[in-house]
């Protein structure tokens, strides 16, 4: 089975850091945050430049399903739903079963972007976790 995995949290949750634990050594891993960074590792962002990068993320999944990768990693903050709908529409294209990753900040470690908390806080409040799926005649 092939599989799409999706680490979502804010910004200094340890997305990166968890997706590079878990990916193998020819998994891909996937992020806005590549379009930003540069062949050195320094991270220069522009938010007029937003739309290209998840653009951009988006894709480089496609290519990565095209060619059959067994495993895909993609960690974006995707704190809305609609953020991760044209991944979940490509697994369905591509059969990838989807795992959806909420990782949290237990680590104490700081965002690398600058973002600030006021920031952070308004991002949180706009996050929104699905428990459990909907079943014909369950619970909604």
């Amino acid at each position: 089975m092939k599989e799409l995995i999706i680490l979502r949290g804010l910004p200094g949750s340890g997305k990166s850091t968890l997706a590079k634990i878990l990916a193998g050594e020819s998994d891909p891993l996937l992020s806005i945050d590549d379009f930003f960074t540069d062949t050195n590792g320094n991270y220069h962002f522009e938010s007029d430049k937003n739309h290209l990068a998840y653009k951009q993320c988006e894709q480089k999944c496609s290519d990565e399903m095209r060619r059959g990768s067994l495993k895909i990693f993609v960690h974006n903050t995707f704190t809305l739903d609609w953020e991760m709908e044209p991944y979940l529409e490509m697994a369905k294209q591509f059969d990838y079963r989807v795992h959806v990753v909420t990782v949290e900040n237990y680590h104490g470690s700081t965002n690398v972007h600058d973002i600030s908390n006021e920031q952070l806080k308004k991002m949180a409040e706009k996050y929104k976790v699905k428990l459990f799926a909907s079943l014909k005649g369950g619970p909604t």
